[in-house]
């Protein structure tokens, strides 16, 4: 009989988004999805935990129609450099998650309201949010909110 057992999390990369100290010890993996009210109600909670959280998507449109736009609308703004803010602001108000929203968030945050379109529909935004998904499925991530406890070597 093969072993059923899940791949581990994957290490920290460069392009994850940490907040806290990345160099801590021990990180909390947050794999989640910004249409998900249960993944709010954690993110609230987990902005004022002690050990540093890293975020990555589960996005399944499958469950959430608007999960992989919005995953997608956060690297975007991403890479503006406002990850976290966008993420607060999604997890913030969940009930205004379409695309004028989107725009408003943006101009909010002072973020480049064409590069952020330009950006959310690239391949490469495309393969960010899908690789965090593959990686999610490969350690065992079934739902969100997912948090999953990752030793830093």
């Amino acid at each position: 009989m093969g072993d059923l057992s899940s791949a581990p999390v994957p290490a920290l990369r460069s392009d994850d988004h940490v907040r806290g100290d990345a160099a801590s010890e021990e990180l909390v993996v947050m794999y989640a999805d910004f249409s998900c009210p249960r993944c709010a109600v954690a993110a609230l909670r987990l902005r004022n935990a002690e050990a540093p959280v890293v975020f990555r998507h589960f996005a399944l449109k499958t469950r959430h129609p608007r999960s992989v736009p919005l995953a997608r609308a956060a690297e975007a703004a991403a890479l503006q450099e406002a990850f976290w803010p966008f993420h607060d602001s999604l997890f913030g108000d969940q009930g205004r998650i379409d695309d004028p929203h989107l725009w408003d968030r943006c101009e909010r945050l002072g973020l480049d309201v064409g590069r952020f379109e330009a950006d959310r529909r690239s391949d490469a935004v495309a393969e960010r949010v899908a690789r965090d998904l593959r990686d999610g499925m490969r350690a065992g991530v079934t739902g969100t909110p997912a948090l999953l406890r990752l030793s830093v070597d």
